[in-house]
């Protein structure tokens, strides 16, 4: 049940922001599109209560869980850095806006845009490791609570190994071409489609 309800909050997600973008943008009321895109978290909500009150009616805390505890993390860390690039896009391509800056792409501004993304993976680890914390004192068995503290263990690395890979951008930041802009080509004068 676990894994068809983060399945449907994925999919939740999506529509939820391509109908409050289209609000926004296509029929113009962005209200009501804010009001939609407003809407987002509450999926992870149901979520949190749905788990909950899995393991509250006896379920064995199993992978599920874990899951679902590292997709509301990730939601929490990363979603509004998603929402908030889609929209920018979305005001281009649909409302006439001018294009939105890509990130810098050479030297020392890649690598603070790398920690930054890292940032987000960071507190998608926490989130995660303090709602399956709950969850193994809530179920208060540790011959039960295995694979959540498993769980925990695989926020961590994954945050670790995200790390890594920003603290590489500061160790060798990536040199711009010769001629070129540190932050990268002029997206004004990027051709549109190929």
């Amino acid at each position: 049940m676990i894994v068809a309800l983060i399945a449907a909050c994925e999919i939740g997600f999506w529509v939820l922001l391509a109908a409050g973008l289209a609000c926004r943008y296509l029929l113009r009321k962005p209200r009501a599109g804010l009001a939609l895109l407003l809407c987002e978290p509450l999926l992870e909500v149901v979520l949190l209560v749905a788990t909950a009150l899995d393991l509250r009616n006896g379920a064995e805390p199993n992978w599920t869980h874990g899951l679902a505890a590292l997709y509301i993390g990730y939601t929490v860390g990363h979603g509004h850095r998603t929402v908030k690039w889609l929209d920018g896009h979305a005001a281009h391509r649909l409302g006439g806006a001018p294009r939105p800056p890509g990130p810098p792409r050479y030297g020392m501004a890649r690598a603070r845009h790398e920690a930054k993304v890292w940032l987000g993976t960071l507190t998608a680890a926490v989130v995660a490791t303090v709602l399956l914390q709950l969850a193994i004192w809530y179920v208060d068995d540790p011959s039960r609570t295995t694979s959540l503290e498993a769980w925990r263990s695989t926020a961590w690395r994954a945050a670790g190994i995200h790390g890594l890979v920003a603290l590489a951008y500061w160790i060798w930041p990536k040199k711009a071409p010769a001629g070129g802009s540190p932050a990268g080509p002029d997206p004004s004068k990027e051709r549109v489609g190929r």
